[in-house]
Protein backbone atom coordinates (compact mmCIF):
# COMPACT_ATOMS: atom_id res chain seq x y z
CA UNK A 1 0.00 0.00 0.00
CA UNK A 2 1.33 3.41 -0.98
CA UNK A 3 0.06 6.19 1.24
CA UNK A 4 -0.43 9.50 -0.55
CA UNK A 5 -2.59 11.19 2.05
CA UNK A 6 -0.59 14.39 1.76
CA UNK A 7 -1.96 14.59 -1.78
CA UNK A 8 -5.45 13.65 -0.66
CA UNK A 9 -5.11 10.32 -2.48
CA UNK A 10 -4.30 6.79 -1.44
CA UNK A 11 -3.17 3.94 -3.67
CA UNK A 12 -4.50 0.62 -2.38
CA UNK A 13 -3.34 -1.57 -5.25
CA UNK A 14 -0.25 -3.74 -5.23
CA UNK A 15 2.88 -2.44 -6.96
CA UNK A 16 2.83 -2.68 -10.76
CA UNK A 17 5.99 -2.71 -12.84
CA UNK A 18 6.75 0.90 -13.89
CA UNK A 19 3.68 1.99 -11.98
CA UNK A 20 5.63 4.78 -10.30
CA UNK A 21 5.93 6.45 -13.73
CA UNK A 22 2.13 6.75 -13.88
CA UNK A 23 1.10 7.10 -10.23
CA UNK A 24 3.28 10.13 -9.53
CA UNK A 25 2.40 12.51 -6.69
CA UNK A 26 1.49 15.16 -9.26
CA UNK A 27 -0.83 12.80 -11.16
CA UNK A 28 -2.50 11.67 -7.94
CA UNK A 29 -3.02 15.27 -6.93
CA UNK A 30 -4.64 15.92 -10.31
CA UNK A 31 -6.97 12.93 -9.83
CA UNK A 32 -7.88 14.12 -6.34
CA UNK A 33 -8.86 17.49 -7.77
CA UNK A 34 -11.09 15.83 -10.38
CA UNK A 35 -12.76 13.70 -7.74
CA UNK A 36 -13.47 16.50 -5.29
CA UNK A 37 -14.81 18.79 -7.97
CA UNK A 38 -16.94 16.39 -10.04
CA UNK A 39 -17.85 13.29 -8.05
CA UNK A 40 -20.85 14.82 -6.23
CA UNK A 41 -22.46 15.73 -9.54
CA UNK A 42 -21.64 12.30 -10.96
CA UNK A 43 -23.52 10.65 -8.12
CA UNK A 44 -26.51 12.95 -8.61
CA UNK A 45 -26.70 12.04 -12.28
CA UNK A 46 -26.53 8.32 -11.52
CA UNK A 47 -29.48 8.73 -9.16
CA UNK A 48 -31.32 10.62 -11.89
CA UNK A 49 -31.00 7.59 -14.18
CA UNK A 50 -33.13 5.53 -11.81
CA UNK A 51 -35.90 8.14 -11.66
CA UNK A 52 -35.89 8.59 -15.42
CA UNK A 53 -36.25 4.86 -16.04
CA UNK A 54 -39.17 4.64 -13.65
CA UNK A 55 -40.82 7.55 -15.43
CA UNK A 56 -40.26 5.95 -18.84
CA UNK A 57 -41.93 2.72 -17.73
CA UNK A 58 -44.81 4.64 -16.18
CA UNK A 59 -45.34 6.59 -19.41
CA UNK A 60 -44.86 3.52 -21.59
CA UNK A 61 -41.92 4.99 -23.48
CA UNK A 62 -39.60 7.93 -24.04
CA UNK A 63 -39.93 11.12 -26.07
CA UNK A 64 -37.88 14.04 -27.34
CA UNK A 65 -37.91 16.64 -24.58
CA UNK A 66 -39.92 19.81 -25.26
CA UNK A 67 -37.56 21.65 -22.91
CA UNK A 68 -34.69 21.26 -25.38
CA UNK A 69 -36.66 21.73 -28.59
CA UNK A 70 -34.78 24.95 -29.37
CA UNK A 71 -31.47 23.07 -29.39
CA UNK A 72 -32.86 20.49 -31.81
CA UNK A 73 -34.47 23.06 -34.09
CA UNK A 74 -31.81 25.78 -34.21
CA UNK A 75 -28.69 25.90 -36.39
CA UNK A 76 -25.35 25.28 -34.75
CA UNK A 77 -22.31 23.09 -35.42
CA UNK A 78 -19.62 21.41 -33.38
CA UNK A 79 -16.01 22.52 -33.62
CA UNK A 80 -14.24 21.38 -36.81
CA UNK A 81 -12.34 18.12 -36.51
CA UNK A 82 -8.56 18.35 -36.09
CA UNK A 83 -6.55 17.22 -39.09
CA UNK A 84 -5.85 13.69 -37.88
CA UNK A 85 -9.53 13.00 -37.09
CA UNK A 86 -11.04 14.14 -40.39
CA UNK A 87 -10.73 10.69 -41.96
CA UNK A 88 -12.02 7.89 -39.75
CA UNK A 89 -13.09 5.35 -42.34
CA UNK A 90 -11.62 2.37 -40.46
CA UNK A 91 -11.39 2.17 -36.68
CA UNK A 92 -10.01 -0.88 -34.92
CA UNK A 93 -10.98 -1.55 -31.32
CA UNK A 94 -9.20 -3.46 -28.59
CA UNK A 95 -7.81 -3.43 -25.06
CA UNK A 96 -4.58 -1.72 -24.08
CA UNK A 97 -2.71 -4.99 -23.57
CA UNK A 98 0.83 -4.40 -24.85
CA UNK A 99 0.96 -6.75 -27.85
CA UNK A 100 -2.57 -5.81 -28.94
CA UNK A 101 -1.65 -2.14 -28.66
CA UNK A 102 1.21 -2.62 -31.12
CA UNK A 103 -0.92 -4.72 -33.48
CA UNK A 104 -3.68 -2.11 -33.47
CA UNK A 105 -1.26 0.73 -34.19
CA UNK A 106 0.25 -1.32 -37.04
CA UNK A 107 -3.11 -2.44 -38.47
CA UNK A 108 -3.44 0.26 -41.12
CA UNK A 109 -6.68 1.56 -39.56
CA UNK A 110 -7.07 5.33 -39.26
CA UNK A 111 -8.08 5.12 -35.60
CA UNK A 112 -7.42 2.77 -32.70
CA UNK A 113 -10.07 2.77 -29.99
CA UNK A 114 -7.88 2.07 -26.97
CA UNK A 115 -10.41 0.38 -24.74
CA UNK A 116 -10.13 0.82 -20.98
CA UNK A 117 -13.82 -0.06 -20.64
CA UNK A 118 -15.78 -3.07 -21.97
CA UNK A 119 -12.76 -4.89 -23.44
CA UNK A 120 -10.72 -4.51 -20.27
CA UNK A 121 -11.07 -6.31 -16.95
CA UNK A 122 -10.26 -3.64 -14.33
CA UNK A 123 -7.59 -5.69 -12.55
CA UNK A 124 -5.29 -3.12 -10.96
CA UNK A 125 -2.45 -4.40 -13.13
CA UNK A 126 -4.58 -3.81 -16.24
CA UNK A 127 -5.59 -0.32 -15.11
CA UNK A 128 -2.02 0.84 -14.51
CA UNK A 129 -0.43 -1.30 -17.21
CA UNK A 130 -2.82 0.07 -19.81
CA UNK A 131 -1.72 3.60 -18.95
CA UNK A 132 1.94 2.58 -19.27
CA UNK A 133 1.25 1.10 -22.70
CA UNK A 134 -0.57 4.25 -23.79
CA UNK A 135 2.31 6.38 -22.50
CA UNK A 136 4.77 4.40 -24.62
CA UNK A 137 2.45 4.27 -27.62
CA UNK A 138 2.06 8.06 -27.68
CA UNK A 139 5.85 8.43 -27.68
CA UNK A 140 6.31 5.66 -30.27
CA UNK A 141 8.68 3.78 -27.96
CA UNK A 142 6.45 0.77 -27.39
CA UNK A 143 7.80 -2.73 -28.02
CA UNK A 144 7.09 -6.21 -26.70
CA UNK A 145 8.73 -9.62 -26.58
CA UNK A 146 6.36 -12.55 -26.14
CA UNK A 147 6.98 -15.73 -24.13
CA UNK A 148 7.93 -17.46 -27.38
CA UNK A 149 10.66 -14.89 -28.03
CA UNK A 150 8.76 -13.18 -30.83
CA UNK A 151 9.23 -9.40 -30.85
CA UNK A 152 6.66 -6.74 -31.69
CA UNK A 153 7.54 -3.18 -32.69
CA UNK A 154 5.90 -0.34 -34.59
CA UNK A 155 6.18 -0.66 -38.36
CA UNK A 156 7.93 2.08 -40.29
CA UNK A 157 5.94 1.48 -43.50
CA UNK A 158 2.51 2.16 -41.91
CA UNK A 159 1.21 5.33 -40.32
CA UNK A 160 0.21 4.36 -36.78
CA UNK A 161 -3.48 4.63 -36.00
CA UNK A 162 -4.65 7.75 -34.18
CA UNK A 163 -5.30 6.87 -30.54
CA UNK A 164 -8.80 7.48 -29.13
CA UNK A 165 -9.13 6.31 -25.52
CA UNK A 166 -12.35 4.90 -24.10
CA UNK A 167 -12.48 5.38 -20.31
CA UNK A 168 -14.92 3.52 -18.09
CA UNK A 169 -18.53 4.69 -17.77
CA UNK A 170 -19.77 7.02 -15.05
CA UNK A 171 -21.23 4.12 -13.04
CA UNK A 172 -17.97 2.32 -12.22
CA UNK A 173 -15.58 3.12 -9.36
CA UNK A 174 -11.89 2.33 -9.01
CA UNK A 175 -11.50 0.54 -5.67
CA UNK A 176 -7.72 0.81 -5.68
CA UNK A 177 -7.63 4.61 -5.65
CA UNK A 178 -9.30 6.63 -2.90
CA UNK A 179 -9.67 10.30 -2.16
CA UNK A 180 -10.82 11.36 1.29
CA UNK A 181 -11.71 7.72 1.93
CA UNK A 182 -13.91 7.40 -1.17
CA UNK A 183 -13.13 5.45 -4.36
CA UNK A 184 -12.54 7.61 -7.43
CA UNK A 185 -14.78 7.14 -10.45
CA UNK A 186 -13.15 4.82 -12.95
CA UNK A 187 -13.97 7.34 -15.69
CA UNK A 188 -11.97 10.06 -13.95
CA UNK A 189 -9.06 7.70 -13.27
CA UNK A 190 -8.84 6.52 -16.88
CA UNK A 191 -9.29 9.96 -18.38
CA UNK A 192 -7.24 11.76 -15.76
CA UNK A 193 -4.13 9.60 -15.94
CA UNK A 194 -4.13 9.55 -19.73
CA UNK A 195 -4.72 13.29 -20.04
CA UNK A 196 -2.19 14.22 -17.35
CA UNK A 197 0.64 12.23 -18.91
CA UNK A 198 -0.11 12.56 -22.61
CA UNK A 199 -2.13 15.66 -23.56
CA UNK A 200 0.84 17.99 -24.04
CA UNK A 201 2.91 15.29 -25.75
CA UNK A 202 0.10 14.48 -28.18
CA UNK A 203 -0.34 18.13 -29.10
CA UNK A 204 3.39 18.52 -29.64
CA UNK A 205 3.23 15.61 -32.06
CA UNK A 206 0.38 17.15 -34.07
CA UNK A 207 -2.40 15.09 -32.55
CA UNK A 208 -4.43 15.62 -29.38
CA UNK A 209 -6.15 14.02 -26.39
CA UNK A 210 -9.08 12.18 -27.97
CA UNK A 211 -11.72 10.11 -26.18
CA UNK A 212 -14.71 7.83 -26.70
CA UNK A 213 -17.38 8.39 -24.03
CA UNK A 214 -19.43 5.27 -23.15
CA UNK A 215 -22.78 4.56 -21.51
CA UNK A 216 -24.08 8.15 -21.41
CA UNK A 217 -27.81 8.38 -20.76
CA UNK A 218 -28.41 12.11 -21.02
CA UNK A 219 -27.06 15.44 -22.21
CA UNK A 220 -26.53 16.38 -18.56
CA UNK A 221 -23.98 13.58 -18.33
CA UNK A 222 -22.33 14.95 -21.48
CA UNK A 223 -22.29 18.39 -19.84
CA UNK A 224 -20.43 16.91 -16.88
CA UNK A 225 -17.80 15.47 -19.22
CA UNK A 226 -17.49 18.86 -20.90
CA UNK A 227 -16.91 20.50 -17.52
CA UNK A 228 -14.24 17.88 -16.76
CA UNK A 229 -12.52 18.63 -20.08
CA UNK A 230 -12.52 22.39 -19.51
CA UNK A 231 -11.20 22.02 -15.97
CA UNK A 232 -8.47 19.57 -16.99
CA UNK A 233 -7.28 21.76 -19.85
CA UNK A 234 -7.19 24.86 -17.69
CA UNK A 235 -5.52 23.04 -14.78
CA UNK A 236 -2.67 21.75 -16.97
CA UNK A 237 -2.54 24.83 -19.21
CA UNK A 238 -3.57 22.91 -22.30
CA UNK A 239 -5.47 25.03 -24.85
CA UNK A 240 -9.21 24.71 -24.24
CA UNK A 241 -10.74 22.87 -27.19
CA UNK A 242 -7.80 20.49 -27.59
CA UNK A 243 -9.89 17.55 -26.33
CA UNK A 244 -12.14 15.80 -28.83
CA UNK A 245 -14.80 13.35 -27.70
CA UNK A 246 -16.88 10.87 -29.66
CA UNK A 247 -19.95 9.68 -27.78
CA UNK A 248 -21.25 6.15 -28.06
CA UNK A 249 -25.02 6.27 -28.47
CA UNK A 250 -25.46 2.90 -26.82
CA UNK A 251 -28.37 3.60 -24.48
CA UNK A 252 -31.98 4.16 -25.46
CA UNK A 253 -32.31 7.38 -23.39
CA UNK A 254 -29.32 8.86 -25.22
CA UNK A 255 -30.94 8.10 -28.58
CA UNK A 256 -33.56 10.71 -27.69
CA UNK A 257 -30.89 13.31 -26.88
CA UNK A 258 -28.34 13.08 -29.70
CA UNK A 259 -28.59 16.76 -30.61
CA UNK A 260 -28.43 17.81 -26.99
CA UNK A 261 -25.39 15.62 -26.28
CA UNK A 262 -23.47 17.12 -29.20
CA UNK A 263 -24.56 20.60 -28.12
CA UNK A 264 -23.23 20.20 -24.59
CA UNK A 265 -19.89 18.99 -25.97
CA UNK A 266 -19.85 21.20 -29.05
CA UNK A 267 -16.45 22.77 -28.32
CA UNK A 268 -15.02 19.28 -27.79
CA UNK A 269 -17.33 17.03 -29.86
CA UNK A 270 -15.98 14.83 -32.65
CA UNK A 271 -18.95 12.60 -33.42
CA UNK A 272 -21.32 9.84 -32.39
CA UNK A 273 -21.02 6.07 -32.68
CA UNK A 274 -23.71 3.41 -33.06
CA UNK A 275 -22.92 0.93 -30.27
CA UNK A 276 -25.42 -1.74 -31.23
CA UNK A 277 -25.08 -4.46 -28.58
CA UNK A 278 -25.07 -2.13 -25.61
CA UNK A 279 -27.97 -0.30 -27.24
CA UNK A 280 -30.04 -3.48 -27.25
CA UNK A 281 -28.97 -4.19 -23.69
CA UNK A 282 -30.14 -0.72 -22.70
CA UNK A 283 -33.55 -1.25 -24.29
CA UNK A 284 -34.01 -4.46 -22.33
CA UNK A 285 -32.74 -2.88 -19.10
CA UNK A 286 -34.90 0.22 -19.44
CA UNK A 287 -38.12 -1.59 -20.33
CA UNK A 288 -37.46 -4.91 -18.62
CA UNK A 289 -40.72 -4.77 -16.68
CA UNK A 290 -42.79 -2.81 -19.22
CA UNK A 291 -44.56 -5.79 -20.76
CA UNK A 292 -44.35 -8.19 -23.68
CA UNK A 293 -44.15 -5.45 -26.32
CA UNK A 294 -40.54 -4.79 -25.28
CA UNK A 295 -39.38 -8.43 -25.25
CA UNK A 296 -36.60 -9.06 -27.75
CA UNK A 297 -36.11 -12.35 -29.62
CA UNK A 298 -32.82 -14.27 -29.78
CA UNK A 299 -29.84 -11.93 -30.10
CA UNK A 300 -28.92 -13.48 -33.44
CA UNK A 301 -32.37 -12.60 -34.74
CA UNK A 302 -32.03 -8.86 -34.12
CA UNK A 303 -30.29 -7.45 -37.17
CA UNK A 304 -29.38 -3.89 -38.06
CA UNK A 305 -32.06 -3.97 -40.76
CA UNK A 306 -34.84 -4.27 -38.17
CA UNK A 307 -36.97 -1.10 -38.50
CA UNK A 308 -36.31 0.13 -34.96
CA UNK A 309 -32.56 -0.29 -35.45
CA UNK A 310 -32.71 1.45 -38.83
CA UNK A 311 -34.50 4.36 -37.18
CA UNK A 312 -31.71 4.59 -34.59
CA UNK A 313 -28.80 4.53 -37.05
CA UNK A 314 -30.38 6.83 -39.64
CA UNK A 315 -31.24 9.38 -36.95
CA UNK A 316 -27.64 9.20 -35.75
CA UNK A 317 -26.24 9.95 -39.22
CA UNK A 318 -28.69 12.79 -39.81
CA UNK A 319 -27.98 14.35 -36.40
CA UNK A 320 -24.21 14.12 -36.78
CA UNK A 321 -24.00 15.53 -40.29
CA UNK A 322 -26.38 18.36 -39.60
CA UNK A 323 -24.02 19.41 -36.79
CA UNK A 324 -20.72 18.78 -38.63
CA UNK A 325 -19.84 15.72 -36.54
CA UNK A 326 -18.69 12.30 -37.68
CA UNK A 327 -21.06 9.33 -37.66
CA UNK A 328 -19.19 6.09 -36.91
CA UNK A 329 -20.77 2.69 -37.56
CA UNK A 330 -20.93 -0.41 -35.42
CA UNK A 331 -18.64 -3.30 -34.70
CA UNK A 332 -17.62 -6.09 -37.05
CA UNK A 333 -16.63 -8.59 -34.37
CA UNK A 334 -15.83 -11.54 -36.64
CA UNK A 335 -12.42 -13.21 -36.31
CA UNK A 336 -11.28 -14.98 -39.50
CA UNK A 337 -10.84 -18.72 -38.99
CA UNK A 338 -8.06 -20.01 -41.21
CA UNK A 339 -9.04 -23.61 -40.50
CA UNK A 340 -12.57 -23.17 -41.86
CA UNK A 341 -12.45 -21.31 -45.17
CA UNK A 342 -16.14 -21.74 -45.92
CA UNK A 343 -17.27 -20.35 -42.57
CA UNK A 344 -14.86 -17.47 -42.97
CA UNK A 345 -16.11 -16.68 -46.47
CA UNK A 346 -19.72 -16.69 -45.28
CA UNK A 347 -18.92 -14.42 -42.33
CA UNK A 348 -16.88 -12.00 -44.44
CA UNK A 349 -19.78 -11.68 -46.86
CA UNK A 350 -22.02 -10.66 -43.96
CA UNK A 351 -19.42 -8.16 -42.72
CA UNK A 352 -19.18 -6.67 -46.21
CA UNK A 353 -22.97 -6.37 -46.44
CA UNK A 354 -23.08 -4.66 -43.06
CA UNK A 355 -20.35 -2.15 -43.95
CA UNK A 356 -21.90 -1.45 -47.35
CA UNK A 357 -25.19 -0.62 -45.65
CA UNK A 358 -23.44 1.76 -43.27
CA UNK A 359 -21.49 3.48 -46.06
CA UNK A 360 -24.66 3.84 -48.16
CA UNK A 361 -26.51 5.32 -45.18
CA UNK A 362 -23.87 8.04 -44.83
CA UNK A 363 -21.63 6.80 -42.04
CA UNK A 364 -18.10 8.23 -42.20
CA UNK A 365 -16.39 5.08 -40.99
CA UNK A 366 -16.90 1.93 -38.98
CA UNK A 367 -15.40 -0.42 -36.41
CA UNK A 368 -13.60 -3.73 -36.79
CA UNK A 369 -12.22 -5.99 -34.07
CA UNK A 370 -9.47 -7.76 -36.02
CA UNK A 371 -6.64 -6.47 -38.24
CA UNK A 372 -7.66 -8.88 -41.02
CA UNK A 373 -10.94 -6.95 -41.42
CA UNK A 374 -9.23 -3.59 -41.95
CA UNK A 375 -8.77 -4.08 -45.74
CA UNK A 376 -12.40 -5.13 -46.23
CA UNK A 377 -13.77 -2.14 -44.31
CA UNK A 378 -11.38 0.19 -46.12
CA UNK A 379 -12.41 -1.15 -49.53
CA UNK A 380 -16.09 -0.50 -48.80
CA UNK A 381 -15.56 3.03 -47.49
CA UNK A 382 -13.01 3.91 -50.17
CA UNK A 383 -15.68 3.14 -52.74
CA UNK A 384 -18.24 5.29 -50.94
CA UNK A 385 -15.94 8.22 -50.06
CA UNK A 386 -13.68 8.40 -53.08
CA UNK A 387 -11.12 11.12 -52.46
CA UNK A 388 -13.19 12.75 -49.68
CA UNK A 389 -12.20 12.12 -46.04
CA UNK A 390 -15.81 11.71 -44.91
CA UNK A 391 -19.47 12.14 -45.90
CA UNK A 392 -20.33 15.17 -43.77
CA UNK A 393 -21.93 16.80 -46.83
CA UNK A 394 -24.63 14.09 -46.84
CA UNK A 395 -27.00 15.69 -44.35
CA UNK A 396 -29.74 13.08 -44.80
CA UNK A 397 -32.52 15.64 -44.74
CA UNK A 398 -34.82 12.86 -45.96
CA UNK A 399 -34.69 11.16 -42.55
CA UNK A 400 -37.56 11.77 -40.16
CA UNK A 401 -37.75 9.61 -37.02
CA UNK A 402 -40.61 9.59 -34.53
CA UNK A 403 -40.36 8.26 -30.96
CA UNK A 404 -42.58 5.29 -31.76
CA UNK A 405 -40.11 4.16 -34.43
CA UNK A 406 -37.21 4.06 -31.97
CA UNK A 407 -39.38 2.09 -29.52
CA UNK A 408 -40.91 -0.36 -32.00
CA UNK A 409 -39.07 -3.38 -30.61
CA UNK A 410 -41.68 -5.71 -32.07
CA UNK A 411 -40.46 -4.77 -35.54
CA UNK A 412 -37.45 -7.04 -34.94
CA UNK A 413 -39.65 -10.07 -35.51
CA UNK A 414 -37.90 -13.33 -34.75
CA UNK A 415 -38.51 -15.84 -31.99
CA UNK A 416 -37.14 -16.96 -28.66
CA UNK A 417 -35.67 -20.41 -29.18
CA UNK A 418 -34.09 -23.12 -27.09
CA UNK A 419 -30.93 -22.67 -29.14
CA UNK A 420 -30.94 -18.95 -28.44
CA UNK A 421 -31.35 -19.53 -24.72
CA UNK A 422 -28.48 -22.02 -24.59
CA UNK A 423 -26.28 -19.73 -26.69
CA UNK A 424 -26.91 -16.85 -24.28
CA UNK A 425 -25.93 -19.01 -21.29
CA UNK A 426 -22.90 -20.47 -23.08
CA UNK A 427 -21.47 -17.15 -24.29
CA UNK A 428 -22.20 -15.36 -21.02
CA UNK A 429 -20.42 -17.93 -18.87
CA UNK A 430 -17.49 -18.32 -21.26
CA UNK A 431 -16.97 -14.59 -21.25
CA UNK A 432 -17.11 -14.27 -17.47
CA UNK A 433 -14.53 -17.05 -17.01
CA UNK A 434 -12.11 -15.05 -19.13
CA UNK A 435 -13.11 -11.67 -17.63
CA UNK A 436 -12.50 -12.84 -14.07
CA UNK A 437 -9.08 -14.01 -15.20
CA UNK A 438 -8.17 -10.56 -16.47
CA UNK A 439 -9.10 -10.77 -20.16
CA UNK A 440 -11.94 -8.49 -21.23
CA UNK A 441 -11.65 -9.08 -25.00
CA UNK A 442 -12.44 -12.73 -25.62
CA UNK A 443 -12.57 -14.83 -28.79
CA UNK A 444 -15.74 -16.96 -28.59
CA UNK A 445 -17.05 -18.95 -31.54
CA UNK A 446 -15.08 -16.85 -34.05
CA UNK A 447 -16.29 -13.55 -32.61
CA UNK A 448 -14.37 -11.04 -30.50
CA UNK A 449 -16.65 -10.44 -27.54
CA UNK A 450 -16.55 -7.84 -24.79
CA UNK A 451 -18.72 -7.04 -21.77
CA UNK A 452 -21.63 -5.94 -23.97
CA UNK A 453 -22.06 -9.55 -25.08
CA UNK A 454 -22.40 -10.83 -21.54
CA UNK A 455 -24.74 -7.95 -20.68
CA UNK A 456 -27.20 -8.63 -23.47
CA UNK A 457 -27.02 -12.40 -22.84
CA UNK A 458 -27.89 -12.21 -19.16
CA UNK A 459 -30.41 -9.37 -19.55
CA UNK A 460 -32.33 -11.28 -22.23
CA UNK A 461 -32.55 -14.29 -19.93
CA UNK A 462 -33.82 -12.06 -17.10
CA UNK A 463 -36.41 -10.53 -19.41
CA UNK A 464 -37.57 -13.90 -20.72
CA UNK A 465 -37.89 -15.37 -17.23
CA UNK A 466 -39.81 -12.40 -15.82
CA UNK A 467 -42.17 -12.26 -18.80
CA UNK A 468 -42.82 -16.01 -18.90
CA UNK A 469 -41.69 -16.22 -22.53
CA UNK A 470 -42.39 -19.45 -24.37
CA UNK A 471 -39.65 -21.11 -26.41
CA UNK A 472 -40.06 -22.60 -29.86
CA UNK A 473 -40.20 -25.99 -28.11
CA UNK A 474 -43.26 -24.94 -26.10
CA UNK A 475 -41.34 -24.79 -22.82
CA UNK A 476 -41.68 -21.68 -20.68
CA UNK A 477 -38.48 -19.90 -19.72
CA UNK A 478 -38.10 -20.04 -15.96
CA UNK A 479 -35.34 -20.02 -13.35
CA UNK A 480 -34.91 -23.77 -13.33
CA UNK A 481 -34.59 -23.99 -17.11
CA UNK A 482 -31.83 -21.39 -17.13
CA UNK A 483 -30.01 -23.02 -14.20
CA UNK A 484 -30.19 -26.37 -15.93
CA UNK A 485 -28.63 -24.84 -19.05
CA UNK A 486 -25.93 -23.18 -16.92
CA UNK A 487 -24.98 -26.48 -15.31
CA UNK A 488 -24.79 -28.17 -18.71
CA UNK A 489 -22.45 -25.42 -19.90
CA UNK A 490 -20.38 -25.86 -16.76
CA UNK A 491 -19.99 -29.59 -17.37
CA UNK A 492 -18.95 -29.10 -20.97
CA UNK A 493 -16.46 -26.35 -20.08
CA UNK A 494 -14.85 -28.42 -17.31
CA UNK A 495 -13.51 -30.76 -19.94
CA UNK A 496 -12.63 -27.98 -22.36
CA UNK A 497 -10.96 -25.23 -20.36
CA UNK A 498 -7.26 -25.22 -19.47
CA UNK A 499 -6.46 -25.64 -15.79
CA UNK A 500 -5.70 -21.95 -15.24
CA UNK A 501 -9.27 -21.07 -16.32
CA UNK A 502 -11.20 -24.03 -14.92
CA UNK A 503 -10.63 -22.84 -11.35
CA UNK A 504 -12.72 -19.74 -12.15
CA UNK A 505 -15.59 -21.65 -13.72
CA UNK A 506 -17.75 -22.11 -10.62
CA UNK A 507 -17.31 -18.46 -9.73
CA UNK A 508 -18.36 -17.46 -13.27
CA UNK A 509 -21.44 -19.71 -13.22
CA UNK A 510 -22.52 -18.37 -9.83
CA UNK A 511 -22.04 -14.77 -10.97
CA UNK A 512 -23.89 -15.36 -14.24
CA UNK A 513 -26.87 -16.92 -12.46
CA UNK A 514 -26.89 -14.01 -10.01
CA UNK A 515 -27.08 -11.30 -12.68
CA UNK A 516 -29.42 -13.29 -14.96
CA UNK A 517 -31.87 -14.60 -12.38
CA UNK A 518 -31.89 -12.31 -9.32
CA UNK A 519 -35.33 -10.96 -8.55
CA UNK A 520 -33.97 -7.42 -8.58
CA UNK A 521 -32.30 -6.55 -11.88
CA UNK A 522 -28.61 -5.67 -11.53
CA UNK A 523 -27.95 -2.56 -13.64
CA UNK A 524 -24.47 -3.64 -14.77
CA UNK A 525 -22.96 -7.09 -14.28
CA UNK A 526 -19.55 -5.44 -13.93
CA UNK A 527 -20.66 -3.98 -10.58
CA UNK A 528 -20.84 -7.30 -8.69
CA UNK A 529 -18.14 -8.79 -10.94
CA UNK A 530 -15.62 -6.13 -9.95
CA UNK A 531 -16.10 -7.04 -6.29
CA UNK A 532 -14.69 -10.48 -7.10
CA UNK A 533 -11.42 -9.07 -8.42
CA UNK A 534 -8.28 -8.84 -6.27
Amino acid sequence: MSDQTEQGAQVLGAPVERGEEILTPEALRFLAGLHRRFDPRRRELLSRRVLRREDAVRRGGLDFSPETAEIRESDWRVAPAPADLRDRRVEITGPTERKMTINALNSGAEVWLADLEDANTPHWENVVGGQINLFDAVRRTISHTGPDGRSYTLREDVDPAVIVVRPRGWHLSERHLRVDGEPIAGALVDFGLHFFHNAAELLARGSGPYYYLPKLESSLEARLWNEVFVHAQQELRVPVGSVRATVLIETIPAAFEMDEILYELREHAAGLNAGRWDYLFSIIKTFRDAGASFVLPDRSGVTMTAPFMRAYTELLVRTCHRRGAHAIGGMAAFIPNRRDEQATATALAKVREDKEREAADGFDGSWVAHPDLVPLCREVFDKALGDAPNQLDRTRDDVRVAPRQLLDVASAGGAVTEGGLRAAVDVGIRYLVAWLGGNGAVAIHNLMEDAATAEISRSQLWQWVHNGVQLDTGATVDVELVREAAQQVRESLLAELPADQADRLDEAVELFEEVALAERFVDFLTLPATELLP
